[in-house]
């Protein structure tokens, strides 16, 4: 091996390190934030309702930046575009902070607001990044990404949970997190891959899809569409196991939370370890067995006439749950010249099924039980397994 190839060999290596740690990072907000939410409700002495509304602030400027996202990358890079949300986010944490010390509801909102934008910004350009890499190893390594997204999640709630339990309040969290967030989204990106941004056409040339064209991208759309029913299947399980084991078990809240802490773990797992799989079938074996498998623990968790089949029922839910959004995202980026275009687009269906379909589950709940509700979901896993064939690489891809 020359001594360029393994420099070239260890600059991979240390983005991937990168990309890991930002993925981490990005959990760990995201965590931090909504382990506690019910402590922004007591301070700003506010309903649940109006808390759903607060928490739509966000929503509503992640999905401003998402479909935007892509320009942004080609226009500044990965590097820069995770060092912006990155500054972006910590600033408006200090406001999320700053407002709720003041009780301000309004000036909440508007730091939710810019919140949504950045974590929105930083979540496409995490991915992009993360499909660069995967391309020059060679080898799946995106499920791992996402798992430490899951895993940041999983420290930034325990850190929540162990920071109220010993009376920290909540705006000094806030403080010292985006402080945190503010170094490590401007040192780690140093480590960043070059991006690849679309060529120049030569006179006479078609010009290529960029920007808001990859929306009339037929292969595109189609891995939005099983994203979203990959999105509908993990938002389902995150927001709805534990409540539909309460109802349609008849258990205990805590014996409820086992079995979403179980989906979970699940999932984190198979996106840890699953990488392989992918790469020995390939990515539309593994896309249909996942959604197959999701299908199998949902129909076992809600026909599950005790805890013990229920239980089995998450886990296999969780683990047909894991890989198809990282496989969506590394579907979307197979060409890197267009990469973030596609992917701002498919990550802008998968958010928007992750934001609107559990609350309309919530709502069909309310006419059938939560727990046959979930059974809705079936439908757009079906699709997803039936249109898996739209992740097939690109010729010259794996």
């Amino acid at each position: 091996m020359t001594s360029t190839q393994q420099l070239a060999d260890r600059r991979v290596s240390a983005a991937a390190a990168a990309t890991f740690i930002i993925f981490g990072a990005n959990g760990l907000v995201f965590a931090s934030w909504a382990a506690r939410i019910p402590a922004v409700t007591e301070i700003l002495h506010i309903s649940s309702g109006q808390m759903g509304t607060l928490l739509l602030c966000t929503a509503v400027g992640s999905l401003i930046a998402l479909p935007t996202a892509g320009l942004v990358i080609n226009r500044i890079g990965t590097a820069n575009s995770v060092r912006a949300s990155g500054f972006l986010a910590s600033l408006a944490g200090v406001g999320i902070a700053l407002a709720l010390l003041a009780e301000s509801v309004p000036a909440t909102a508007a730091a939710l607001f810019f919140f949504g934008i950045g974590i929105g910004l930083w979540d496409v350009s995490q991915n992009v990044e993360g499909a660069d890499v995967e391309h020059r190893l060679r080898r799946t390594v995106m499920p791992k990404f996402h798992a430490a997204f899951s895993g940041g999640a999983f420290v930034g709630a325990l850190i929540g949970a162990g920071l109220s339990g010993i009376g920290v309040g909540l705006p000094q969290h806030l403080l010292v997190i985006a402080a945190a967030v503010a170094v490590l989204t401007f040192v780690t990106p140093r480590y960043f891959l070059p991006h690849a941004v679309p060529e120049q056409r030569a006179e006479g040339e078609p010009k290529p899809a960029r920007g808001p064209s990859a929306w009339r991208d037929g292969r595109t759309l189609l891995i939005g569409v099983v994203v979203l029913g990959a999105t509908l299947t993990e938002g389902a399980g995150n927001d709805w196991i534990a409540k539909a084991a309460v109802d349609g078990l008849g258990t205990s809240e805590s014996t409820g939370a086992l079995l979403f802490a179980l989906f979970v773990l699940a999932m984190t797992g198979m996106r840890f370890f699953g990488g392989t799989s992918i790469d020995r079938y390939g990515r539309v074996a593994v896309l249909r067995a996942s959604m197959a498998a999701a299908a199998a623990g949902l129909a076992l968790f809600v026909f599950a006439g005790n805890i013990w089949l229920a239980a089995i029922g998450a886990a296999l839910w969780g683990v047909g749950a894991a890989l198809a959004f990282p496989m969506g995202m590394s579907a979307a980026a197979d060409d890197p010249k267009h990469a973030a275009a596609r992917v701002s687009v498919v990550s802008t269906i998968g958010y928007v099924a992750f934001l609107a379909g559990p609350p309309l589950l919530g709502y069909l709940g309310d006419l059938t039980g939560i727990h046959l509700a979930l059974l809705a979901i079936g439908v757009p896993i079906l699709v997803a397994l039936l249109l898996a064939g739209a992740a097939k690489p690109l010729s010259g891809r794996r």
